[in-house]
């Protein structure tokens, strides 16, 4: 709109027109200052939310150049001799409205994902490959808006995507099957590089890579076993690294039915403590129990339970507390023995003949 003051006068119209791109270049260099001093204050804090300054990092650029080319458009609106482009000159501000808003939007999913996926620790070209989806996403979108804005039909392009993006969904179904296994397995948390795992199959291992297809294990034997993840999704998956790395370490035995109950744990519990104070692979902090489990067929049967600090830690503590526990049942007299089993018969004196004695036995 022209300023009452300016008809007939195009010295003052080209005033008034500077004054307005002045007007904006300020306002725009006030707000990109005061995002960039919310942002230096939030910095400095040191347990303030990282996603906030994210954002005004991401979106302090945008911003700015919004406004800046809103202002010249609006400036160059305000001139009498442009009076004719004044309608395709609107229609520019709202198709750069729409490009700026698009570019902040990708920029700043962009980040966020990036920081998000470096926070979970996700593999690089993963991280990628998420983000990369993620920006032609957007841009698709707006691209989508910004026809439609101009008058271009977009409903046989979304026709024509829908039908190709079936068409590729279905020939590579396995593959995005594995990849958005992948992101449930990272999004959810349920394992991290460095775990040892163990699934419900049988395979146990170090995690060495979660990939957008497999994750890859090193099992104990140094072997590299690469399974895809939607089996990983699939399988039950035990995590001997959650919710922390120390382990439960039980050994099940038996003892004669003639020993002393009591001996036996006694001796028990101090070969436990033993193995705790001289194994570094033993958790230092928790006690020992001991428990007689059940009226076995040749024994009466009992369980040590102790502590290692992880995964691999629990086979030599283990190893090492079934060593000590036999040496020592040894030294002490405590038999552990083989298979057993007791056959009783009746005295056949007492029991009372089925036939008469006079009466001869069939032939």
């Amino acid at each position: 709109m022209l300023p009452p003051f300016a008809f007939g006068s195009p010295l003052l119209e080209v005033l008034w027109a500077d004054g307005v791109l002045v007007a904006f270049a300020l306002i725009a260099w006030l707000v990109r200052f005061a995002m960039g001093y919310f942002r230096r204050r939030l910095e400095k804090r040191p347990r303030a939310a990282r996603v906030p300054q994210l954002l005004l990092r991401c979106l302090s650029g945008p911003i700015f150049l919004l406004i800046i080319f809103q202002g010249i458009i609006l400036s160059l609106s305000s001139l009498s001799y442009l009076e004719p482009w004044r309608y395709y000159l609107g229609r520019v501000a709202v198709t750069l409205a729409i490009i700026f808003v698009t570019y902040g939007l990708a920029r700043s999913l962009q980040l966020l994902l990036d920081w998000y996926l470096h926070h979970v620790k996700v593999r690089q070209s993963l991280s990628r490959l998420v983000q990369r989806i993620t920006l032609l996403f957007v841009y698709l979108v707006g691209l989508l808006i910004l026809l439609d804005y101009l008058g271009i039909p977009i409903s046989p392009l979304i026709a024509g995507l829908g039908i190709g993006g079936l068409a590729v969904a279905l020939a590579l179904q396995p593959t995005l099957t594995n990849f958005f296994a992948g992101t449930q397995i990272v999004s959810d948390r349920l394992v991290h590089v460095g775990d040892y795992i163990e699934l419900d199959g049988g395979a146990a291992g170090y995690v060495v890579d979660i990939g957008w297809r497999s994750t890859r294990i090193r099992t104990t034997f140094n072997n590299l076993m690469i399974i895809p993840n939607s089996r990983m999704v699939d399988s039950i998956i035990t995590n001997y690294h959650g919710p922390s790395m120390e382990l439960a370490v039980i050994v099940e035995s038996g003892v004669s039915y003639s020993s002393d109950l009591t001996q036996v744990e006694e001796v028990s519990l101090a070969v436990a403590r033993e193995v705790i104070e001289e194994l570094p692979e033993a958790v230092k902090t928790r006690e020992p129990w001991f428990g007689f489990d059940e009226f076995g067929d040749s024994n009466i049967n009992f369980w040590v339970w102790l502590y290692a600090r992880d995964r691999i830690s629990s086979f030599r503590v283990k190893s090492e507390l079934i060593k000590r526990l036999h040496a020592r049942f040894v030294r002490e007299g405590i038999t552990i023995n083989y298979p057993v089993r007791m056959l009783t018969y009746e005295d056949s004196k007492s029991k009372k003949h089925p036939f008469p004695p006079e009466m001869p036995p069939a032939d």
